[in-house]
């Protein structure tokens, strides 16, 4: 097995959470090599609705991580967006909350834009989040109060508060849709495949946000949400309000900011701006 990529101390984590960190890790490297032996094999795919696809692999994944992870924690809840768990694990004092595959249209395309995404969840918030791209070796973690890394290296967002010089990350769609009107002119636009993936290479300082006015759900953002945050970075919805997670009532959040803070509050300003009818000053046109 490869090394821990996350080496910490051993007195500087829970004994608990050592455990579990190092259970999550040998569980998405398993769903990785599922993954790589599939990518770019034409998987059986099929459509959940709303132009969702989803493939055999997912499932596949799913069930390996259910199985490692529930046979070695039975008493954690699951969340994840391949498998229907009871209301009541969300109730329970750790959840897990899963993506199998993040970027499915991307990993059906051969686009080594996709990842696998698992947040240990307590008390709504992710206390272990591991991030991991099998197509490009990418392994982002993060552990609440013990900073993140990409591959066994400390990342950090980066510093720069001008969304006029920003290279923001956005999906495929709202490239096209460009809901957020003229909220982000000036800004270099570009799309990525999985909003995990896209949140992760803004922790590490590769871009300088990530935007979705789309709705998303816990499973595509609870681990990226502890990986920015770690990372000295901030995510919200496009209101400003913070993101709980395995909550009794909804899956659901409206949208997604994630920056560095001073970035992250010029765009919300930017945008909350143009919501209200008063074009921010326009620029150069985002890049395809």
């Amino acid at each position: 097995m490869t090394p821990p990529l996350f080496a910490l101390p051993d007195g500087a984590l829970p004994a608990d959470l050592v455990d579990d960190r190092l259970l999550l890790e040998r569980a998405l490297r398993t769903g990785g090599r599922i993954a790589m032996n599939a990518f770019g094999k034409a998987p059986v795919t099929w459509d959940k609705g709303g132009d969702n696809p989803v493939t055999e692999v997912d499932i596949a994944i799913d069930t390996v991580l259910r199985d490692h992870l529930l046979h070695a924690r039975p008493g954690y809840g699951w969340l994840s967006e391949e498998s229907v768990a009871h209301l009541s694990e969300r109730a329970r004092p750790r959840i897990w909350v899963v993506d199998p595959i993040d970027g499915t249209r991307a990993f059906v395309d051969g686009r080594p834009e996709f990842t696998i995404s698992v947040a240990l969840v307590e008390a709504g918030r992710p206390v272990i989040a591991q991030v991991f791209n099998p197509a490009t070796g990418e392994f982002f973690e993060a552990v609440a109060g013990h900073g993140c890394r990409l591959n066994g290296i400390p990342c950090r967002v980066g510093e720069g508060g001008d969304p006029l010089a920003a290279r923001l990350l956005v999906s495929r769609r709202e490239l096209h849709e460009r809901r957020w009107g003229s909220g982000l002119d000036g800004s270099a636009v570009i799309a990525l495949g999985s909003i995990a993936y896209k949140l992760a290479l803004v922790a590490a300082g590769r871009f300088d946000a990530a935007v979705s006015l789309r709705p998303k759900a816990d499973w595509d953002l609870a681990a990226a949400d502890l990986i920015v945050a770690e990372a000295g970075g901030r995510m919200t919805d496009a209101e400003g309000r913070d993101l709980l997670y395995a909550r009794p009532d909804t899956t659901e959040h409206p949208s997604l900011i994630a920056a560095n803070p001073a970035l992250h509050a010029a765009l919300i300003g930017r945008l909350a701006v143009d919501a209200a009818g008063s074009p921010a000053p326009a620029g150069v046109q985002p890049q395809p």
